[in-house]
């Protein structure tokens, strides 16, 4: 090959690299909600009806409902800090993991967040004890 097509083929090819979403980003609303515990950042993203896991209490609840819980939760649990271990998915689902430090104890933070019309939901939101 000459050169000048090699310049132009790899000129190309990072164009096309440069278009695909090779990252999962969790909203920085969210982050930021886990982190200063205010549930308002978080059911922002909630859809009308969320699967939400406290603990041992699982259940489907509307985001009203939900956001009720989780402020309650941050009541009892106030954060110290809260950190992503790790995202990822595929197509319009994708999930984080999250470790939230509190006063009482450590949780694992669990979300499943969907793409709907550009927007970002949670369909689900567990967290749990973290046994480490």
């Amino acid at each position: 090959m000459r050169p000048k097509r090699i310049y132009v083929l790899a000129f190309l090819v990072g164009i096309c690299l440069s278009s695909f979403d090779l990252t999962v980003d969790t909203p920085q609303d969210i982050v930021a909600g886990f982190n200063q515990g205010k549930a308002e950042l978080i059911s922002k993203y909630f859809k009308s009806t969320i699967e939400l896991a406290i603990e041992n209490n699982e259940n489907i609840y509307s985001s009203t409902q939900a956001e009720i819980i989780l402020k309650d939760f941050f009541k009892k649990n106030p954060p110290l800090s809260f950190s992503m271990l790790h995202e990822g998915g595929k197509g319009e689902s994708k999930y984080a993991i999250g470790s939230l430090k509190t006063a009482i104890t450590n949780f694992r933070v669990t979300i499943l967040l969907k793409q709907e019309n550009n927007q970002t939901f949670i369909h689900q939101l567990r967290i749990e004890k973290d046994e480490v």
